[in-house]
Formats: structure tokens, sequence, C-alpha cells
């Protein structure tokens, strides 16, 4: 942890193009409507074992803060049990060190048996693909953060809300759920200050091995 990143990327003022907006969009529209209409029967299959495994709707929604500091509602597969968000609440209320805070735990008791699962193949990820068409979300880019968080980012660590957030990003390829949020924080901010639309290509590219692989997924 915290070693330099693996994606080798020079570090530049951020700022976006019209043609590399337009890119990015397009990108991720098409990619996102291909891949919820191939994914249609692995969905339902996901959707009928969340319901079998644990109490609950199997759709998790959680207000989370996007582009501009803007909130919405994310979408995911539920992993945790019913009441996990009330017990995260008490956890983030008396958090003051964002550099050393671990937001997911190794054997987290109120990971489901099917949570597991879906959190080592990334599977809970997929209803994401609803935020990029609906466009308050990328394929590529900081992972999005609770409000409870984002309140105590400082002016600099507020540029990651420069961009969209996305369902992977350059703190997903080096780490994932092992970083700190501080280690997170940096990726981040590199992804923000480096973005190019073949950056985003190699991390797309990495995410796939990092996927099989289960690396850092807990």
């Amino acid at each position: 942890m915290g070693q330099s990143s693996p994606l080798s990327v020079e570090s530049k003022e951020f700022g976006y193009s019209g043609w590399q907006l337009a890119g990015k969009r397009l990108l991720d529209f098409v990619a996102a409507l291909t891949l919820l209409v191939l994914i249609s029967p692995l969905w339902l299959f996901i959707v009928l074992w969340i319901r079998l495994d644990s109490t609950g709707p199997a759709i998790f929604k959680q207000t989370r803060v996007g582009q501009r500091g803007k909130t919405y509602t994310i979408y995911k597969f539920r992993t945790m049990v019913q009441n996990a968000e009330a017990l995260m609440k008490d956890k983030l209320e008396k958090v003051n060190d964002l550099e050393s805070f671990v937001f997911q735990e190794k054997d987290d008791p109120r990971i489901t048996r099917s949570g597991h699962f879906l959190r080592k193949t990334s599977l809970d990820e997929l209803p994401q693909l609803i935020n990029i068409l609906i466009g308050n979300m990328s394929l590529v880019g900081p992972r999005p953060e609770v409000p409870e968080l984002v309140k105590l980012y400082t002016p600099e660590q507020r540029r990651r809300l420069n961009v969209l957030p996305g369902v992977t990003g350059l703190a997903q390829v080096n780490g994932r759920s092992e970083l700190t949020l501080g280690e997170t924080m940096t990726y981040d901010l590199e992804y923000v200050r480096s973005w190019s639309f073949w950056l985003d290509l190699k991390i797309l590219w990495k995410t796939i091995f990092v996927v099989f692989t289960g690396k850092g997924a807990f």
C-alpha cells in the first residue's frame, strides 16, 4: 500500500476539451447499454440469490456525492444485512481523520453469504450501469463518497469532485479495499490531474485483471 501507481501518467492541470467529453460520454453510454443487455440473465440470477439468501430488497440505494458536489442516488446489489447502513452511520459520525480511515473491513459481520461473492467479483457494482446511463457516473473516475466524509474534505481534496465519479478508477486497480481513504484520495487526485482518454482505457483494461484475481476486494 502507498506505493506509486504502476500506471505511469504525466501530471498536468486538469481539463477536458469538448471532443474528449463527448468521447468519454459516448463510450460510457454505449458500453453501459450493451452490458445491461448482455447481463440481463445474470442480473435476474443475482436478484433471486440475494432475496433467497437474506431478507430485504436486492438493490441497495444510497446517497453519494458526485461531480461538483451534487448528491445523487447510487445503485448496487445489496451485499449486507438490511440495517447495515444504520450501523455504519455511527462509525461515520466519529470520523475525524480521513487519512487513516478504512471504509471496508475484512470479515465484516454485516456482509451476507451472497455478498461475500458479489464483492469479491465486483458483481455488486453492476447496477451502477444505470447510473452511467442516467449520466451521474462514468465507467472510470474516483469512487463516489458519502456526504458524511465529503464534508471533511480539504479544499485540495475537493478537486476529486471536478470529474464524474466512476465504477472503477486508479485507486481500484491499485489496492481497492486495502487502501486507506488517504491513499485512495492520493490516487483520485492523480487521476484528476492526469486525465486522458488513453488513461481511462488503461484503467478499464487493468480492471479486468483485478476483478478476475479478486485482489484487494472484501
